[in-house]
């Protein structure tokens, strides 16, 4: 059977993953840093090697590193923070998992890609406009250094815009959730002019994300959803979804250190990884409008 560890289990992609591995037969083990009691769950902070000795004790075949920092805005509230847990908690994990001989699967972010790439490719440039992004990419670079210096097999992804029907709310969390939320309770949303993204089903993320294991020498890999909707758009539909005024949309222009258009290049997520979405965005707005109802209910 084979092992893995996923590392930030609990966060809104951890959970689904934990799942989804449990479901292809891996033996799993769970590290976060949230408190938590069950079989199997370890509560630890990657910056501090020591909490990560028991987990690893586990010798995984697998290691996947998602445990981050995130969010453009706490990200530069609180620098040394972010730099604290993106790179050396990620160089504290690279260290780990060398020595127990596993794969790394790394998470990254396509905030690496800065605002400046029409079409974001993997051998495109990277330039971020954020701590949280730059600081994802020079954890890549570490990643990298490891694996053409010292030995370590790894891959890294960037993923676009997931979502997930279950995920937390709150202010920080992505513009599907957040509108959803807002709207169906008759509260105001705010729409950026002129921003598009795609959006990627958590369903078809850990598809991606457990397919990474068998990707064969380092690769850097795009994970999202090549059909590119406008925040406009978006918007509208949770409003026709949940029955709201299309007058709750406030339209401004977009902030600071943002990226107004994410247009993944998804070719190595078709070919290297052998998934494209099942999940499109229609029925993936469905989704998390009737779980917010559920919730409510």
């Amino acid at each position: 059977m084979k092992k893995a560890l996923v590392i930030g289990a609990a966060g809104n992609i951890g959970k689904p993953l934990v799942k989804y591995l449990k479901e292809k037969e891996y033996a799993v083990r769970e590290v976060d840093i949230k408190p938590g009691w069950r079989d199997g769950y370890y509560v630890a902070d990657i910056t501090k090697p020591a909490d990560l000795i028991e987990p690893f004790d586990f010798e995984p075949d697998y290691v996947f590193h998602l445990a981050a920092m995130v969010s453009r805005v706490t990200c530069e509230q609180a620098g040394s923070m972010c730099i604290d847990t993106n790179l050396y908690g990620t160089q504290n994990v690279i260290e780990f998992t060398k020595r127990c001989g596993a794969k790394l699967i790394n998470f990254s972010t396509s905030e690496v890609y800065g605002p400046d790439n029409e079409i974001m490719d993997e051998e495109g440039m990277a330039c971020p406009n954020n701590r949280y992004g730059m600081s994802k990419l020079l954890s890549e670079k570490l990643v990298e250094y490891e694996v053409y210096h010292h030995h370590l097999d790894a891959v890294t992804l960037r993923p676009f815009m997931m979502y997930d029907e279950n995920e937390d709310l709150g202010d920080h969390r992505s513009a599907m959730i957040r509108f959803v939320y807002n709207l169906s309770h008759g509260m105001p949303v705010e729409v950026h002019v002129g921003s598009a993204r795609g959006w990627l089903h958590v369903s078809d993320a850990v598809r991606a994300i457990e397919a990474a294991t068998r990707v064969e020498g380092y690769k850097i890999i795009n994970i999202g959803n090549p059909d590119v909707c406008t925040i406009r758009d978006l918007a509208l539909m949770v409003c026709k979804a949940v029955g709201a005024d299309e007058s709750l949309i406030h339209y401004v222009d977009l902030p600071e250190r943002m990226t107004l258009v994410k247009r993944p290049a998804l070719l190595r997520q078709k070919e290297l990884l052998g998934v494209e979405p099942k999940i499109q965005l229609e029925e993936g707005v469905r989704r998390v409008c009737g779980m917010m109802r559920k919730r409510e209910g």
